[in-house]
């Protein structure tokens, strides 16, 4: 079972709640070289930034010598792609999981909005760890920008195919209006350390599927109700000319 938080499925877990969010600064390691240099860039890479925390810090934590993480991960860089491909695993669950719950195509969408609710709230919450890693690094494609831009295209994905499942006209359109409010609460709910910015996201979920799907659903029902709905309307009769007055009247002859 994987933490919510980190998204580590390693020997950190043992069915307990995961060291990070126990207080891991305090915790020792434990597991294999790869499970503790891994465990030890997630706690790292995600509280202080992938580029701030240097390689060093990274193996003193885990306590290992330096040639297990290049004999393991090669690379600083391989090894921040991986703390992001765990994270990635760790999220694509957890919505599967939450959205599974339902079977109507728009609560699916909304229960992804109620997942970063209670995500954004968690003390450990230090916004969305792609964007973080995305913006901490040079413009141009690297490992690191791959795995988010997989992440990210994962999520639109999903949306695209569930704004489909829903009706949507143009379910490209919607999934991409409904990313811009994912990623406005997990930034908001970071910065304004207010995760209550979930919430408003989700009210502006619920008025954008009204005006993309709603109303439309509302009008199919309301023509299996009142047939006549929906029919063009008859054509007003055409107006009776009017009968000119003969000129003696107008002479007054």
């Amino acid at each position: 079972m994987a933490c919510e938080q980190t998204g580590l499925s390693s020997s950190l877990d043992y069915g307990q709640t995961c060291l990070y969010c126990q207080g891991m600064s305090t915790a020792k390691l434990e597991g294999s070289a790869r499970d503790r240099l891994l465990a030890a860039a997630t706690e790292l890479f995600y509280s202080e930034g992938v580029h701030t925390v240097g390689i060093d810090r990274v193996i003193e934590r885990a306590g290992v010598a330096k040639a297990s993480l290049y004999s393991t991960f090669g690379s600083k860089e391989e090894l921040v792609r991986a703390y992001l491909a765990g994270r990635a695993e760790a999220r694509q669950r957890r919505v599967s999981e939450r959205i599974a719950r339902h079977t109507d195509p728009r609560d699916r969408i909304l229960s992804i909005f109620d997942l970063l609710g209670e995500q954004v709230a968690a003390p450990t919450y230090r916004g969305c760890a792609f964007i973080n890693a995305s913006a901490e690094g040079p413009r141009g494609e690297t490992k690191v920008t791959r795995a988010c831009a997989d992440s990210r295209a994962w999520l639109r994905a999903l949306l695209v195919e569930l704004a489909r499942d829903a009706g949507a006209a143009d379910p490209a359109g919607l999934a991409g209006k409904l990313v811009v409010l994912y990623d406005g609460a997990t930034v908001g709910a970071s910065m304004d350390r207010d995760p209550g910015r979930a919430a408003e996201a989700r009210a502006m979920a619920v008025a954008l599927l009204d005006h993309e799907i709603g109303h439309e659903v509302g009008h199919e029902i309301a023509r299996e109700v009142a047939p006549e709905i929906g029919r063009p309307l008859a054509q007003p009769p055409a107006p009776r000319p009017r009968k000119r007055r003969a000129a003696t009247a107008r002479s007054g002859r």
